[in-house]
């Protein structure tokens, strides 16, 4: 609204100024009044387009001090100020003065005046949704899987609370690593690309990663996307060429800062720098380069990162925040690398002795897996979460957002950024020997098992611990038994030989016990409960009020005893033993439904057995039937349905 305010302020106020000269108008000068007006409709239009044009709403406001000459006079400079940069060479360019080519000359960053940047409606519908493309110098690990399948629960309860989501997420296949694989492999390196990219494609589809696009950076597509972009970073004059020296860490392919490194001691007894982070061994590095104008985006950064959601959870919310405040890296980033060194990449645009640094590269498949630059991007730009490591945040929360601003584009809503994995509290590498593959471990435990168990186990800000024998304990505990046999006991032939599942709305107050009360309260409240905690992305609290509701459900279960119901057999018993039925079957529908955006096929499983028709199952539908007097009998499936088998300890 405030947004909305500003500009018809704008417009009317300048408007106001044109049509007050009109009236008092010589005849003969009414036609160059006109004129002007329609100049600075133009200018107003070509302003409003831009993304950051809220943020400047306020200063532009006080250029109608001036003459409306004067101000279309400013914009006019300011254009042709750009198009003769636009001519240069890249090579040729020198340090700009303006960040933002739409801004007014004169109308600098007072970020103490900044007004805040109006995000679309909460409400609108159509989110963006993304994984980190995966890195294909090795094949999937439980880490990876946790990223897609993370990606995949938020993407398919957005769906199911009414919004249109896009979820992408893929392989980025360029840099010296995937060279030195693809040697070591034997294989050429666009075979090998393809080998390892179809494993993390298997791994998608396998798991029920419902993706709607899945991209390779080896796409001519992408290539297409990436030298567009560089084009806009050039003609915005954010790109130079300069020498460069520090430390780079070939393993990382990353230059690091003084803060970044720590010094060990090899095996001869020599001090050695290292990556603080990875621990990869990095060199001292001297080339020329062309580089992004990375320094000049910190007040971009702190204004992007005002809002605490920008980056999720607040843990890293915080370290991101303090490194932009710091400006530890904040220096400007090379983009290229002498192509000599760094073959298997993106060539240059501007400079065939160079390869486009392969962030940069990268981290471009966001917009390349809309269609950009092809305008129906817009429909679903900026991303409204991009899942990510805790090992990339850098590179997503300051290079991407500094890359995105400087072309004109909005960057992300939300980084959801998660920690990772251990094995038996161990950190996962080759040369323990404990890297676990998700599909032997779907071997052992199902795909949906291990889907439950690693986003109902994970907890962003922390790393999570992968270990066979509690995974063996939650899955047979609570998918086995605490769902699974509250269904089979209200269905088997001994209690339910019609198959029936009785109205909840015609049995909700038959029975009359505290357990029954406490199962009543917890269907009403466990929808509530759990969409909060998916807003928050708290998959694990999404579990615990489930497993919470049904525990409840079983509890009614066995203090009423539907099995010596059905043997009395008289009318009053006969009432009871449906109002039990109905109210355990209508605690696994609301389960199962609460449940599918975390185990998609075994909730399907359940709500085809229950017969719940498609259409109804919406988040709206994880409300308690009770109060619905349209709903009519149903009857389940005559399939015995074992929802989810014990696993055996090995």
């Amino acid at each position: 609204m405030a947004s909305v305010l500003l500009r018809s302020v704008t417009r009317i106020g300048l408007a106001r100024r044109l049509n007050g000269k009109q009236i008092t108008a010589k005849s003969n000068n009414e036609r160059g009044i006109m004129t002007s007006r329609s100049r600075l409709e133009k200018a107003l239009e070509e302003l409003e387009k831009n993304p950051y044009y809220d943020k400047y709403a306020e200063k532009i406001a006080r250029l109608q001090q001036t003459s409306p000459e004067e101000f279309l006079q400013r914009v006019e400079q300011q254009e042709k100020t750009q198009a003769r940069q636009v001519k240069h060479k890249i090579a040729k360019y020198r340090p700009s003065k303006v960040r933002f080519p739409f801004l007014l000359q004169n109308v600098r960053s007072s970020w103490s005046l900044t007004i805040k940047r109006q995000y679309t409606n909460d409400l609108f519908q159509n989110k963006y949704i993304t994984t980190p493309i995966f890195y294909v110098n090795a094949g999937p690990h439980i880490g990876h899987l946790y990223s897609a399948v993370l990606a995949d629960a938020i993407a398919r309860y957005n769906n199911m609370i009414g919004h249109k989501t896009f979820f992408t997420t893929g392989t980025d296949e360029h840099g010296n690593k995937i060279r030195a694989a693809a040697a070591a492999a034997g294989l050429p390196n666009l075979e090998y690309c393809t080998k390892i990219s179809q494993q993390f494609k298997e791994m998608c589809d396998r798991f029920e990663v419902d993706y709607s696009r899945f991209i390779r950076t080896t796409e001519k597509q992408h290539y297409d996307a990436v030298y567009h972009f560089w084009k806009e970073l050039e003609e915005r004059g954010h790109i130079y060429l300069g020498k460069y020296s520090g430390w780079y860490c070939v393993s990382d392919e990353a230059f690091l800062n003084d803060a970044e490194l720590i010094e060990l001691k090899d095996s001869t007894g020599k001090v050695i720098k290292v990556s603080a982070e990875s621990g990869n061994k990095v060199e001292w590095m001297e080339e020329e380069n062309y580089k992004f104008r990375l320094s000049a985006f910190q007040n971009d950064l702190k204004y992007w990162l005002k809002d605490e959601n920008t980056v999720r959870p607040a843990l890293y919310h915080k370290i991101l925040s303090q490194w932009v405040e710091e400006g530890t890296c904040l220096q400007d980033l090379s983009i290229t690398r002498i192509r000599k060194k760094a073959p298997w990449a993106i060539p240059s645009p501007c400079d065939e002795f160079h390869s486009i640094y392969v962030w940069l590269d990268a981290l471009i498949n966001y917009l390349t897996a809309l269609g950009y630059p092809n305008k129906s991007y817009k429909d679903f730009w900026p991303p409204s979460i991009q899942i990510i490591g805790k090992d990339i945040l850098k590179f997503h929360g300051i290079y991407w957002p500094a890359f995105l601003i400087a072309a004109g584009l909005e960057p992300p809503r939300t980084l959801l950024c998660h920690a990772h994995w251990t094995v038996d509290h161990t950190k996962m590498s080759k040369s323990k020997g404990n890297v676990v593959s998700p599909f032997e471990a779907a071997d052992n435990y199902s795909e949906e098992g291990l889907r439950y168990f690693i986003l109902r186990e994970a907890v962003p800000q922390n790393d999570a611990n992968y270990s066979s024998t509690k995974i063996v304990n939650i899955l047979n505990s609570e998918l086995a038994d605490t769902l699974g046999n509250l269904v089979s006991r209200c269905t088997g032939k001994a209690i339910n030989p019609s198959k029936e599942f009785p109205d909840p709305a015609k049995y909700w107050n038959v029975l009359q016990s505290q357990v029954a009360d406490e199962t009543k309260e917890a269907l009403k409240s466990v929808g509530r409960t759990a969409r909060e905690s998916y807003e928050e992305h708290n998959l694990h609290h999404v579990v615990d009020a489930v497993m919470s509701m049904l525990h409840c459900a079983n509890k009614m279960v066995a203090y009423h005893e539907p099995w010596q119901l059905k043997k009395l057999d008289d009318a009053d018993s006969i009432k009871k033993l449906k109002a039990v039925i109905s109210l355990a079957l209508e605690s696994s529908r609301i389960g199962a439904l609460i449940l599918y955006p975390i185990v998609p096929r075994l909730s399907s499983n359940l709500l085809d057995f229950l017969n719940i028709p498609k259409e109804n199952r919406m988040w709206t539908d994880t409300a308690p039937e009770f109060s619905n007097n349209s709903i009519k009998e149903r009857y389940i499936k005559c399939n015995n349905l074992i929802l989810f088998k014990k696993i055996k300890s090995h």
